[in-house]
């Protein structure tokens, strides 16, 4: 296949962005301002490559019956590689988009359509904006916008977490990539954040999944912090095991109580 445009202007970034085949394999990848941002495999949408997004596609499977149509909010759309795996494992999913680019959503699914049948709507707009604009509660909602040191503030933080975490459902769950620097201050602190928005939400706390390397060593990378009813559906303990074992690996799944100790560790 080839896209049917491979390069684009962003008017709201000011950023180039190019859909080229993937020099290893037989993907695409999304490229904006020079660096890859999204893998995409059109033959198989349930293989991803990146080891954070595998990780948020392995709680996207656990927390609820194989097979089971979710309601998903993707805050942020890149080549939509998570959308993709969404309808692939469970088919008849509502999904929602929202990016802030105008024209990326169209510029990807022009080149790299979706899967047959996939239900996705695409909004345009900032991410915590748009949030009071959906009527809906959501089954589960993905926030994978850049979130770094320098991150856009509002963004981030309790209050923002909060809003998130309302939009679920009583059994929903909350996904955000969190992407730091050696030594993880920026996760220290929204990893608090994000534990403080569950306390005032009555909900037992923050998951986090990692390479246990990078937790480990405190290495520069993203991380998924996780939050919401739908992760105590089973007990913690069946939890755990299942991420674990989903790998990739080496990997670190720490439930509410080790994130706590790995706050207090990162300062």
């Amino acid at each position: 296949m080839t896209p049917v445009t491979t390069t684009l202007h962003l008017g709201e970034s000011g950023e180039q962005a190019r859909i080229i085949p993937d020099e290893h394999d037989d993907g695409w990848v999304l490229e904006i301002g020079g660096a890859i941002q999204s893998h995409v495999d059109l033959a198989d949408p349930t293989r991803i490559r990146y080891e954070y997004l595998r990780r948020m596609a392995n709680v996207l499977d656990a927390f609820r019956p194989a097979g089971r149509p979710v309601g998903v909010l993707h805050l942020g759309a890149g080549a939509l590689t998570l959308p993709r795996y969404v309808q692939s494992r469970r088919p008849g999913s509502a999904q929602t988009v929202v990016d802030l680019d105008r024209e990326l959503p169209s510029f990807v699914l022009a080149a790299l359509p979706l899967p047959e049948g996939t239900d996705l709507t695409v909004l345009i707009g900032d991410a915590r904006a748009s949030l009071t604009s959906l009527p809906q509660r959501f089954d589960a909602v993905v926030l994978d916008i850049y979130t770094g040191l320098d991150a856009a503030e509002h963004l981030t933080g309790r209050r923002f977490y909060a809003e998130l975490l309302d939009s679920l459902t009583a059994d929903g769950v909350l996904l955000v990539n969190i992407g730091d620097d050696a030594g993880h201050h920026f996760l220290g602190q929204q990893a608090a954040a994000l534990e403080s928005a569950c306390a005032e939400a009555g909900l037992s706390g923050t998951w986090t999944l990692a390479d246990a390397t990078l937790l480990d060593q405190a290495q520069a990378g993203n991380i998924v912090l996780a939050a919401g009813g739908g992760l105590a559906t089973d007990g913690p303990e069946a939890l755990r095991a299942t991420l674990l074992g989903a790998g990739p690996h080496p990997a670190a799944v720490l439930d509410p109580a080790q994130t706590a100790a790995l706050v207090a560790r990162s300062g």
